[in-house]
């Protein structure tokens, strides 16, 4: 079949788009990422004669730079609608946050939605998988605190006690409150068929549109970061607990997030842009702390049924184009999430006028030393 003139064109403009999108996410990451770095560094003395503050500037600039990444999709037309539970109400609290995954996109997509929900993106803390440590960004998420978790059994006991220590040594020192993890372990494509055997084996659902999740880090999280209530529920360290005067962990958002056709959105393609404007839409539901069972059992049964309810939002979500309402309700409400294109190209701009300045400042002292 003959490639006509207008498709020939239309091709065109996406590959000039895509390659100058590639350039500005080349050139942006050059610029903004060294300044992070080396405004932490001047800053150190501050670090110890205020540790609070520093990691307070270091959180906006942690902010800024996922503005950044979120601007990419933005500008290239990816949106969200948010359904359920409106989680700015907890936005103060110490919250963990349980993501079905489906591909890199899904923390993009996160990176995008949490940004205009309080102070949660400069104080949340991502567990992600260790090969993320060696990405452009890796760099930022060390410094920040995040966990980089391995995968497999060869590893699985080993990294949870690393994940307790991790937690135990940053989580409240650098004042913490949102804790994202994915409990799944892998993208829905790669896990799936496993997953679908082992709850075969088991006696469990078949689940399509995610996977049964693991146990582990979710436990670690509830048993080092959940503090002791008076009702005698159960706690984590409370050494930790009472010297940050924390209330400790308050509540657990299930965030389950669709994409139209269940077509996920990947990296390449939030970078790129080459794809149709496109709508994801994330579902929240948000459960109080004391609600969720601490013995492994009864823990794990809570954890799936978790996994079974979103099976079910997005079964919904596919056959229908939208969310069932909460339960009490009558019809589901969306909301658009937006974001001030006034307020994207600042940080932009400042991320520029940063590494112009850390550029010179450097060229200064590399002419006076040699």
């Amino acid at each position: 079949m003959a490639v006509t003139f207008q498709q020939a064109q239309r091709v065109g403009c996406t590959l000039l788009k895509a390659l100058l999108r590639f350039a500005f996410m080349v050139a942006n990451n050059l610029v903004a990422i060294p300044s992070y770095v080396l405004y932490l560094i001047v800053l150190q003395p501050l670090r110890v004669l205020d540790s609070k503050l520093f990691w307070y500037i270091e959180g906006v600039l942690f902010k800024w730079l996922l503005a950044m990444v979120a601007s990419w999709g933005w500008w290239a037309g990816y949106t969200v609608v948010e359904w359920g539970d409106d989680v700015k109400a907890v936005s103060e609290d110490e919250a963990m946050v349980l993501v079905n995954h489906q591909a890199t996109g899904d923390v993009c997509t996160l990176m995008m939605c949490l940004q205009d929900k309080g102070t949660v993106v400069r104080q949340m803390m991502w567990l992600m998988d260790h090969i993320f440590k060696y990405t452009n960004f890796g760099i930022v998420s060390l410094i920040h605190g995040d966990f980089f978790i391995r995968q497999g059994k060869a590893h699985r006991d080993q990294q949870l006690v690393l994940l307790q220590e991790h937690l135990e040594k940053y989580y409240r020192s650098r004042n913490r409150k949102w804790i994202v993890l994915f409990p799944e372990g892998g993208f829905l494509r790669k896990r799936r068929e496993t997953s679908q055997a082992f709850a075969k084996k088991n006696n469990l659902p078949f689940l399509k549109h995610v996977t049964l999740p693991r146990l582990g880090a979710t436990q670690v999280i509830l048993k080092t970061l959940v503090a002791q209530q008076e009702n005698g529920t159960p706690a984590g360290r409370d050494a930790v607990i009472k010297e940050s005067k924390s209330k400790g962990l308050q509540w657990v958002i299930d965030t389950t997030i669709a994409y139209p056709k269940g077509e996920p959105i990947d990296i390449q393609t939030w970078i790129l842009g080459y794809r149709q404007p496109t709508v994801t839409h994330v579902h929240y539901r948000i459960f109080p702390i004391k609600d969720v069972p601490a013995e492994p059992e009864a823990l794990t049964h809570w954890l799936y049924q978790r996994f079974i309810e979103k099976e079910d939002l997005l079964t919904h979500f596919y056959e229908t184009g939208a969310f069932p309402p909460l339960q009490g309700q009558t019809k589901a409400v969306s909301r658009a999430m937006t974001l001030s294109n006034l307020w994207l190209v600042g940080i932009q701009s400042l991320a520029f006028l940063s590494g112009g300045m850390w550029y010179c400042i450097l060229q200064y002292f590399y002419h006076c030393l040699f």
